[in-house]
């Protein structure tokens, strides 16, 4: 069996100084962390996970909250009808479209097929709610501007 690597890095030991680690020569999963709350730390810019067990539970988890944003924006399409126009609909399905093909290209190298399969079915299955809410939003605006047209003379 094959000793892992650690590194530990001891901010005292390393006060105000910059530390690179080569990721080049190591395989993994790698994470950019958004660094939205001030911390007065060790400052992180990138994080490559190498346990496979580890990098299933984080990408699970990713793609359950990323699911869940695209069921509540289909579910606030459903509820307000009158607020979404063609364009923003296009725009959710295209950013649909991308999401299934970091899937398809980025995390099938992490995920069992099983999984990544039930994911894909459970996107499709947005993508045809999305489809059909925007052929509906298209002709009920082509449907408006015959109406307001009339008869020229």
């Amino acid at each position: 069996m094959a000793k892992e690597k650690a590194y530990v890095i001891d901010k005292h030991k390393y006060d105000k100084q910059e530390v690179k680690i080569d990721n080049s020569k190591m395989n993994g999963f790698k994470i950019t962390p958004k660094n939205e709350i001030a911390y007065d730390g060790v400052v992180v810019n990138s994080l490559l996970l190498m346990k496979p067990g580890f990098i299933e539970k984080v990408l699970k988890k990713k793609n359950k909250r990323k699911l869940e944003y695209y069921l509540q924006y289909m579910m606030d399409l459903t509820e307000s009808d009158d607020d979404q126009t063609p364009t923003t609909i296009a725009m959710a399905l295209n950013d649909l479209t991308r999401y299934k093909d970091v899937i398809e290209y980025k995390y099938r190298k992490y995920l069992d097929d099983k999984y990544i399969d039930i994911l894909l079915k459970k996107i499709n299955l947005l993508e045809r709610e999305l489809k059909t809410k925007l052929i509906y939003k298209q002709m009920n605006q082509n449907i408006i501007e015959e109406e307001t047209k009339g008869k020229s003379r």
